[in-house]
């Protein structure tokens, strides 16, 4: 079993000290921020309804520091656990009532928990599906700026884009969650390590790249260009990935991706008070993400963009990647901070690799990774949709 990623628990005055604060000062800042973020959906003629949920996650991203914020959630690993059995029983609730769809009957014969840890004794891959009986398969990052942990959203996503996709077609999905190690814990590249650590354990156990997708979103977007930038560029730190001679990864997707420390791009301050992030939250995230800045700066001088890939000559760096990929997913929302780079990301790939199919979906009506707000709500939304008609053109 997956151990619970927690190694540096809030000591009595700090929690005494967050206690405080929710019940005061951060009352009002939340306040703040759905006045702010609501009535500038309202002014900008967008539907509010999720920017709700957006003036949370801001405050809580904004006000909050990285183990505050895991100290108020449950783990990756628990959050996975209480979802199966939540989602087990509620699908047999709908049997039981006589109200099962197909879809329900599939959750109560393949959806069961199931936990690998990696050969680094922290992380490990939470599977979503029966891996045994799969013939197609996601290695998921979830995003959370490195600092949170995965949420119900996510899995959600992941059920309704994938399993539910492959099950319409006759076919089992199944989606390796990777629980990795949060900051300020573990800084880049101990994410990374992970990473590659995952993919190179579905190779040996005989998942095929040609059956394989990787993706995530925001900082699992950024952990996808990174598992990117190590298949053509070995990361010294990481472990290297073998794949079979002339067979390509089949697909990677990157939602809202986080692949740039800059914050003065044009849509960052477009979407500073609109978005759940904004410049102050990403110079912060940066920071927690990259520690002083050493390490990366020395690899952007060298023109190496395993860490932000942005930062540096995008189509430069990614020359070559159709060796290993075959296609590339990139969505950003015009309302996001990240919405620049997310565009510099994509085209930067598709100007170098003519022989990789790359798809950039900019959406007018969205912010940062509404796909997540969209399981959280449990609901089939655009995002979701969008993201299952792209799955199901990859394999069939």
């Amino acid at each position: 079993m997956a151990r619970a990623l927690r190694k540096n628990p809030l000591r009595l005055w700090e929690r005494l000290y967050l206690l405080a604060h929710l019940l005061t000062i951060d009352v009002a800042h939340l306040a703040l921020n759905l006045v702010t973020c609501v009535g500038l959906a309202v002014l900008r003629g967008i539907p509010i309804r999720h920017y709700f949920k957006v003036a949370y996650n801001r405050f809580a991203l904004g006000r909050l520091s990285p183990r505050e914020i895991q100290h108020l959630s449950p783990s990756t690993a628990t959050i996975y656990r209480k979802w199966i059995a939540s989602t087990r029983s509620a699908a047999q609730a709908r049997f039981d009532a006589g109200q099962a769809t197909p879809d329900d009957q599939y959750i109560l014969d393949y959806l069961h928990p199931n936990e690998e840890v990696l050969s680094d004794g922290d992380a490990s891959i939470l599977w979503v599906g029966d891996r045994r009986r799969a013939s197609k398969f996601v290695l998921f990052f979830h995003g959370g700026g490195y600092s949170a942990p995965m949420q119900n959203g996510h899995l959600e996503w992941c059920l309704r884009s994938y399993i539910q996709a492959g099950r319409r077609q006759g076919q089992h999905v199944a989606v390796a969650v990777l629980q990795y190690t949060l900051a300020p814990e573990a800084r880049y590249p101990v994410q990374l390590t992970q990473a590659a650590d995952a993919l190179a354990y579905l190779l040996k156990i005989g998942v095929r790249p040609r059956d394989l997708v990787i993706g995530g979103d925001s900082a699992g977007g950024n952990l996808a260009s990174q598992i990117m930038s190590h298949l053509l560029h070995p990361h010294p730190d990481a472990k290297e990935i073998e794949q079979p001679t002339g067979e390509r990864i089949a697909g990677v997707f990157a939602v809202s991706p986080w692949v740039s420390a800059r914050t003065n791009d044009r849509s960052m301050g477009d979407n500073a008070l609109i978005d759940m992030l904004s410049p102050v939250i990403m110079e912060k995230a940066n920071h927690e993400l990259l520690g002083n800045h050493d390490k990366y700066n020395a690899e952007k001088k060298r023109g190496q963009g395993w860490a932000m890939p942005a930062d540096v000559d995008t189509g430069a760096w990614y020359k070559g990647l159709g060796k290993f990929v075959e296609r590339v997913y990139v969505t950003v929302g015009t309302q996001e901070v990240f919405r620049d780079q997310g565009i510099v990301f994509a085209e930067g790939i598709r100007r170098t690799n003519p022989d990789i199919e790359v798809v950039l979906e900019e959406m007018y009506d969205e912010a940062h990774d509404f796909i997540l707000l969209e399981g959280i709500r449990k609901e089939d939304g655009d995002a979701t949709r969008r993201m299952r008609r792209w799955f199901e053109g990859v394999f069939w």
